[in-house]
């Protein structure tokens, strides 16, 4: 796009455009019928430049196909840049006891690589987004808590499948961020780790808000019985003081995660 932008290349309109779920897309250009995505969007009477297809294959890359319906006419070789922070990112995770699993449509070998380069535990390469619930609902069927990280249209359907659906909100597709359960709008993958440890730490206070309200009331009403306690130091202290300290102690979700 940044090439074109910059010649004189003037683009032709295109008809009749269709995204092909987990294989590509088409579209007529100048009335022709014309392809672009994996090898199984092609009808098995093309002459596929096969040398090519595992040339980048071995490089890591995946390959596009670009065709009409007579013949292949380019080949693209693609390759996805690892996120800086997301060897750190797995590296926390699988410290705090998470297992790492990718989910990938691209070829075994790119995804080999980068499931090698990240120390992910397991990887599934070629999956089609049917295929990405499936294996939700294997790791569900096995009693795991699954959260499920994604950005494409392709993930929406495991996203929402999932216990938690995560969108990266500033890259994400839009049905990736209507489908998941939390956005993040940040463009950074380290913020997973930020995400579970916001979570422990609010799941941490409700449970000591709530076993502290359990607490004060349960010994408010024994004291009242044995006369201990009158109706305005019940109201007081059951009551006002109690709602203030839940609040503040509340506030430190805020706190102590800025810190």
């Amino acid at each position: 796009m940044k090439q074109v932008e910059k010649s004189d290349i003037e683009l032709n309109d295109v008809k009749d455009f269709e995204s092909i779920t987990g294989n590509g897309l088409k579209g007529k250009i100048n009335g022709e019928m014309h392809y672009i995505g994996k090898k199984s969007l092609f009808k098995s009477h093309y002459e596929f430049p096969d040398d090519l297809i595992h040339k980048f294959q071995n490089q890591g890359k995946t390959a596009v196909l670009v065709g009409n319906d007579k013949h292949i006419v380019g080949l693209i070789g693609l390759r996805d840049k690892i996120r800086d922070l997301s060897k750190s990112t797995v590296k926390e995770l699988k410290n705090n006891g998470i297992k790492t699993v990718m989910l990938t449509g691209d070829n075994d070998r790119t995804a080999k690589t980068v499931a090698e380069n990240l120390e992910i535990d397991e990887y599934y390469a070629e999956l089609l987004p049917q295929d990405k619930v499936r294996i939700i609902d294997e790791l569900l069927t096995k009693n795991e808590s699954v959260a499920m990280v994604g950005d494409g249209v392709n993930d929406a359907p495991a996203l929402a499948r999932s216990n938690v659906g995560i969108a990266m909100g500033a890259a994400g597709s839009d049905v990736a961020i209507e489908t998941a359960d939390i956005a993040l709008m940040h463009d950074d993958i380290s913020k997973i780790n930020y995400l579970i440890h916001l979570s422990n730490k609010t799941m941490n206070i409700v449970k000591q808000n709530v076993a502290a309200a359990l607490l004060i009331e349960i010994s408010l009403v024994v004291f009242a019985v044995f006369g201990f306690v009158s109706l305005w130091m019940a109201v007081t202290f059951g009551d006002m003081v109690l709602t203030l300290a839940v609040i503040l102690n509340a506030l430190r979700i805020g706190r102590e995660n800025s810190n």
